[in-house]
């Protein structure tokens, strides 16, 4: 059976009017429920904050879930709407994302990206059931992750590249097909955030709608053909691979990863980067949170780790990351001087 998954029900709502009467299960963070625990009133049964969205600790977090808790609410970013969903899934209750930020495209996709052995594994829970965007909430968020999402949409002119190589050299699958309609429309949803990021960096409000209309037609396109392949590529891989070694701990926003991965990966395509660097930057998203001597080791190893996590053929498949390779995609992308100065 082919399952073509739909959005949740978005509401642009003024959280102070959202009434809930069901005991409820809470996942958030810190500085998320203090920009909303004055306007959304919850019956918290039990709180969670995680910090990783490890399989082994989602599948705890559920086994110990209260049995009175109807409901799951969460109240962030990308990682607490992974959880979340996850815990809504695994007890088959109904799930409720409260985004402080447009940081992503989760809050919409019918799936979790689960971390397991160093890699990210797709779980399919269904999309949420509501999602509730109160722009005053978004526009308050930190500038570097209030739109994020636009790195989420520039993927996209990553992953097409990665997409139509694999195609061209036959390693693609039936399902993963190189399909050009779809590729077309997905080329159109990037255009557009180029033309919208500084007013999301700037946190214009109908620049904030304007992405969160693009996020959409961008899961809803992946939903249509049941895979991610025209927005995740190498670009992505790489935020991968050096999520454990650059977090030392602690969670690396999604955005401060794939920013230098979409670079990297328009480099290693021969593509003109400035202006996705200049993009990526007028909507705020920061360029310069890894370190050099961490991109030059997760570049060093990323040829074994696609092949080692069976991830879709892309252009690292043939690559020769020579050190004197990476040392010219870290002085090409601007990337090796991150770790001294923001880019």
């Amino acid at each position: 059976m082919t399952t073509i998954w739909s959005l949740p029900q978005i509401e642009i709502t003024d959280l102070a009017t959202v009434k809930e009467s069901r005991p409820t299960a809470l996942v958030t963070g810190e500085r998320s429920w203090q920009a909303v625990n004055t306007l959304l009133e919850l019956p918290v049964v039990v709180q969670a904050e995680p910090q990783r969205a490890d399989l082994d600790y989602l599948e705890m977090l559920a086994a110990n879930l209260p049995p009175q808790v109807e409901v799951v609410y969460g109240v962030g970013g990308g990682l607490v709407s992974d959880v979340a969903k996850y815990l809504g899934w695994s007890r088959k209750l109904p799930v409720i994302v409260v985004p402080t930020a447009l940081s992503q495209d989760g809050f919409m996709t019918s799936l979790v990206a689960c971390r397991t052995a160093g890699s990210v594994q797709y779980t399919t829970t269904g999309p949420v059931s509501r999602m509730l965007v109160d722009w005053e909430i978004i526009r308050g968020a930190p500038s570097y992750v209030r739109g994020a999402g636009i790195a989420e949409l520039l993927t996209i002119v990553t992953g097409l590249l990665d997409w139509r190589y694999a195609a061209e050299r036959n390693k693609t699958t039936p399902e993963t097909r190189f399909q050009p309609w779809a590729a077309g429309l997905m080329a159109g949803i990037a255009q557009q955030a180029f033309k919208i990021a500084a007013g999301v960096g700037r946190g214009n409000v109908e620049s904030l709608r304007n992405l969160l209309d693009l996020l959409c037609l961008e899961v809803q396109l992946t939903n249509q053909i049941g895979h991610n392949r025209p927005q995740e590529g190498s670009e992505q891989f790489f935020a991968y691979a050096i999520e454990q070694r650059a977090g030392r701990g602690r969670p690396l926003p999604y955005a401060d990863r794939v920013g230098p991965g979409i670079l990297i990966s328009a480099a290693l395509h021969g593509q003109d980067i400035e202006p996705i660097r200049a993009t990526l930057q007028s909507a705020g998203i920061r360029l310069g949170q890894l370190r050099p001597d961490d991109i030059i080791d997760t570049l060093n190893a990323l040829p074994e780790y696609v092949v080692a996590h069976d991830l879709p053929y892309s252009i690292i498949n043939e690559m020769d990351l020579s050190s004197e390779r990476v040392q010219e995609l870290l002085a090409t992308t601007g990337l090796d001087t991150s770790g001294a100065r923001p880019l």
